[in-house]
């Protein structure tokens, strides 16, 4: 699988899980919903393609500062738990 694929399927399974756990709902919220469609959207346009590394660590910062800030607040919180519901996700993400 790509990388691009794998990161995009690493997002919506976190924004998901922020979503059902911080929201209570099984479906995404508004708010989330536009999270991960920026998000998404964002990695279509990557300028570093299947070369890209981690976000935080990219010279050029695409989000915008509430995006950004969104999205930390997700990665911070479903970070520790991703174990739990993908441990082959997490395993490949620590060996890259």
């Amino acid at each position: 699988m790509k990388k691009i694929e794998n990161e995009k399927r690493t997002l919506t399974l976190m924004i998901k899980i922020y979503c059902k756990k911080n929201h209570n709902s099984n479906q995404l919220c508004d708010d989330c919903a536009e999270l991960l469609e920026y998000a998404l959207s964002r990695l279509d346009h990557c300028r570093y393609s299947e070369n890209k590394g981690f976000c935080n660590q990219c010279t050029t910062h695409c989000y915008t500062k509430e995006k950004k800030e969104a999205i930390r607040k997700v990665m911070r919180f479903c970070g520790p738990r991703m174990i739990f519901y993908d441990p082959k996700m997490v395993i490949k993400h620590l060996l890259s």
